[in-house]
């Protein structure tokens, strides 16, 4: 969602702000601004501006503005079109703000400070922030003061930053259920809503949890937590390297990070694989290993692509290890009465850790007495925080808004689960078992094959890119792959595509085959493979374009490679493997589609990076 950048320091702010929301960029927007002190005129001076960042970068350099102080926004609509008057920072009295997040009662409020007289420029909800602190300040309580009444008057979910014209050497910070991080340098002190901003200027960070209140100066910074207790966050050093935020040699980030799948899925599994003895060791072990001993059932919860990755963990765990295992969208699996105990593990997975209803799922599962284990990609972020384990994937920053490498990653996590789980029931020394190692071990070089070959869906694009709808179809361990490669198309090339199990074509889809419908289809060797077949010939005998992703054996075993016009083969793995591997393909066409389509590829229409409200 929205992104913050905040410094407080030596250095001229406004570039530092710039390239600050730049690296923001990612988490989707619709308009942006900042808020600089300008310490000569003893004023707070804001440039906002609907649209792109250069939009606002046009109107920075149409303005004289300096000073070394400043905060930073941009913002994805909830209240309010999206506009310059709506875009952030908001300012009332000495008090500036940039706000993310969801202010729940913020009708009743603004109601109850226009009748007191307040007059409001614009319709979000943050605008209230600013109105309650000044109202607060006038009535004597110090700026800081002010602004924790402020806080305290408001339900919702918030993190937020402010600038106040009676204090300018300093920066307010609060964050609840929205994520804040305070960096430090030599030059100064930053705060932004992601990692991605500060790395350009420092990778020494320091967290801010659930209800702390920061009060951030040039050399330094006090957090207390919601009681105005003092207290201490570690700093931790990230070990993302900026090199990786940055597009290198590619055309968009969202095809950078499909290369770099072979890289990011061997980096997740090198930490936790003991390449002398071949075990897994995850960290948690005490824990994890009590759990999966005494554990009757595991649900897995996530959001979007997240969820697709834990529906592949379910065919694996159920397979491997014959433990029920659920798979829940976060947003249902919180608001209905689930069935939890002490004996259900369950397993969060979002790429940001910040997904709020996944964060929701987690707590209510944590109310409900089940021990709780996350899969996430950023260190640190709250999922993480408030799960009795996690296992961080090691992706890196992944800036396009469609997830890919984060999801790979994902898959690599959940099989080393498998493994390890394998070894603490004593299950994990059949041939099955040791063929999954190895074929997991061998992955990233399988995956590298693959990418090699990636002209093949470059001409399948020239030939879908016209189409007003797509149907993806794939059985078993596939199917997931089949919902993800639909989900793919429609975020970055806005064709409607769906995803089924292919065994329920006949029972409503086949309706739409005709001569103009893609039907991407995913075919596994084995009697898997031969129902594929099935489907295929039902598409064909009604004009329907076939276009055939298959493991090389499923090819040669049905004699299809000089029957079908489309067709891109996969190495054969372990098929509770190949996810891995059919889903390069899928990004790759879903990519392609979009760049003859001439979409924005990296911030699609309406979509942000992490859903951080509901």
């Amino acid at each position: 969602m929205c992104g913050i950048i905040g410094y407080v320091g030596t250095r001229e702010v406004v570039p530092i702000l710039l390239e600050g929301l730049r690296r923001l960029e990612y988490r989707g927007y619709d308009s942006a601004g900042i808020a600089v002190w300008n310490p000569w005129n003893k004023t707070t001076i804001r440039v906002r501006s609907e649209g792109k960042i250069e939009n606002l970068v046009s109107k920075v350099e149409q303005v004289e503005i300096r000073g070394s102080v400043g905060i930073g926004h941009t913002r994805w609509a909830t209240h309010g079109a999206p506009s310059e008057l709506n875009a952030h920072p908001h300012k009332a009295g000495p008090f500036t703000v940039v706000h993310n997040g969801i202010i729940e009662n913020a009708f009743d409020l603004r109601k109850k400070l226009e009748d007191q007289g307040c007059i409001f420029e614009s319709d979000t909800d943050t605008e209230v922030l600013v109105h309650l602190a000044n109202l607060f300040w006038k009535q004597g309580a110090s700026p800081g003061e002010a602004i924790r009444m402020c806080l305290e008057n408001i339900r919702g979910t918030y993190a937020v930053v402010f600038l106040c014209d009676v204090m300018p050497d300093v920066l307010f910070a609060a964050r609840k259920e929205s994520p804040l991080v305070i960096g430090s340098s030599e030059d100064g002190t930053y705060v932004a809503s992601d990692v991605p901003a500060l790395l350009p200027f420092t990778n020494r960070v320091v967290y801010l949890e659930e209800g702390d209140f920061a009060v951030i100066r040039r050399n330094g910074f006090e957090i207390t937590d919601r009681d105005g207790a003092p207290v201490a966050r570690p700093l931790e050093t990230v070990d993302w390297n900026p090199v990786l935020a940055e597009k290198g040699n590619y055309r968009h980030f969202m095809q950078k990070e499909i290369f770099e799948q072979p890289r990011a899925v061997s980096d997740t599994i090198k930490p936790y694989m003991n390449f002398e003895t071949g075990k897994v060791v995850l960290p948690y072990a005490t824990f994890l290993e009590e759990v999966f001993k005494d554990v009757s059932r595991i649900v897995f919860t996530a959001c979007g692509t997240s969820y697709h990755a834990a529906l592949v963990g379910k065919y694996m765990f159920e397979s491997m290890l014959r433990i029920p295992c659920n798979v829940e969208l976060a947003s249902e699996f919180r608001y209905r009465d689930p069935i939890l105990d002490g004996k259900t593990l369950v397993v969060g997975i979002s790429q940001s850790g910040e997904t709020a209803d996944t964060k929701g799922a987690i707590s209510l599962a944590r109310d409900a007495g089940c021990p709780t284990c996350s899969i996430v990609n950023v260190v640190g972020s709250s999922l993480a925080r408030m799960t009795d384990a996690v296992i961080y994937t090691h992706a890196g920053p992944e800036i396009g808004v469609a997830s890919t490498k984060a999801f790979t990653a994902q898959l690599a996590a959940l099989a080393l689960m498998v493994l390890y789980a394998s070894c603490v029931r004593n299950a994990g020394e059949t041939d099955l078992h040791l063929r999954f190692k190895e074929d997991l071990l061998r992955m990233p070089g399988l995956m590298e094959e693959i990418l090699g070959s990636h002209e093949i869906l470059q001409d399948w694009a020239m030939d879908i890119h016209h189409a007003l709808s797509a149907l993806y179809l794939g059985r078993h361990v596939l199917f997931p792959i089949a919902l993800e490669g639909a989900l793919k198309l429609k975020e970055i090339s806005y064709i409607h595509a769906e995803g089924y199990a292919a065994g329920e074509m006949k029972h409503g889809p086949i309706a739409l085959v005709d001569e103009n419908l893609p039907v991407v289809c995913l075919m596994q060797h084995g009697v898997i493979g031969e129902k594929i077949r099935s489907n295929l010939q039902e598409v064909e005998a009604r004009g329907g374009r076939v276009f055939l992703v298959a493991d090389e054996l499923a090819a040669q075993e049905a004699g299809l490679e000089s029957k079908l016009s489309y067709i891109f083969k996969v190495p054969i793995c372990h098929d509770l493997l190949s996810p891995l591997l059919f889903v390069l393909p899928m990004q790759l066409l879903a990519y392609y589609v979009a760049v003859e389509r001439g979409t924005d590829v990296d911030q699609p229409r309406n979509l942000a990076k992490s859903v951080t409200v509901e």
